[in-house]
């Protein structure tokens, strides 16, 4: 149970002093009785405003086909983001819809999008080496022996002291290939592709864990249990 005022609040219907004014509005029942004390606690299931049940109480998690060009930062200087895919209330809501990783702007593919704090920090760790699975166009030939360079924890990437991790590659013809990755640095795959030579030109996302895009088009997306994850 919450108070009314934080109920609304954190699921984007405005500021808790907004949320205040409306229960001393009377646009706010609880059980079919009218609300008088935005302090007063209730389950969300037993509240209406304006006579309709609350728009989406539990956690969101969405798994979002991101086009081209929209960008997952909150940022509206960085231009057009992911987040303008949902209902506005969405976007409001506190804590904030955020990704899960991100999808730079010029990649496209699945992307996960939640309210779940936790969530977002568990599949982020290093530590969970959640697989995530890309395809990529090139603007040569795929160099020979790719496979072997990426598998085997050698590989540098510029500016960088570490070794990539093991990751697995499959070619899908001369200049396109998948690569499965389980960490998350900064534009990874692009970075790996240049360290042999190659420019990537087209990037997409087809899977993460056990999650693909199916059929869902670009700028669509489509609502997961919040339990998916355990």
């Amino acid at each position: 149970m919450r108070r009314l005022d934080q109920l609304l609040a954190n699921l984007g219907y405005g500021s808790r002093r907004q949320a205040r004014s409306w229960v001393e509005g009377g646009r706010v029942t609880v059980a079919g009785r009218v609300a008088d004390d935005a302090g007063d606690k209730a389950e969300a299931a037993d509240v209406r405003f304006d006579g309709e049940p609350l728009d989406h109480p539990e956690p969101l998690l969405l798994l979002v086909h991101k086009p081209v060009g929209l960008v997952c930062s909150h940022d509206e200087r960085e231009g057009p983001n992911v987040y303008s895919l949902l209902p506005e209330r969405w976007r409001l809501r506190n804590p904030p819809v955020t990704s899960i990783g991100r999808l730079d702007k010029d990649t496209s593919g699945l992307l996960l999008l939640t309210d779940i704090t936790p969530l977002v920090h568990r599949l982020t760790s290093p530590r969970h080496k959640v697989p995530k699975v890309y395809r990529a166009t090139l603007d040569r030939d795929l160099p020979p022996g790719l496979g072997e360079r990426f598998a085997s924890s050698t590989l540098l990437l510029e500016g960088e002291d570490a070794p990539c991790a093991p990751a697995a590659f499959t070619a899908l013809g001369p200049r396109e290939a998948e690569l499965t990755l389980t960490e998350g640095r900064y534009h990874q795959v692009r970075r790996m592709f240049a360290a042999t030579g190659a420019t990537v030109l087209t990037l997409h996302r087809v899977r993460f864990g056990d999650l693909e895009l199916g059929d869902l088009a670009p700028g669509q997306w489509r609502e997961l249990l919040p339990n998916h994850f355990g």
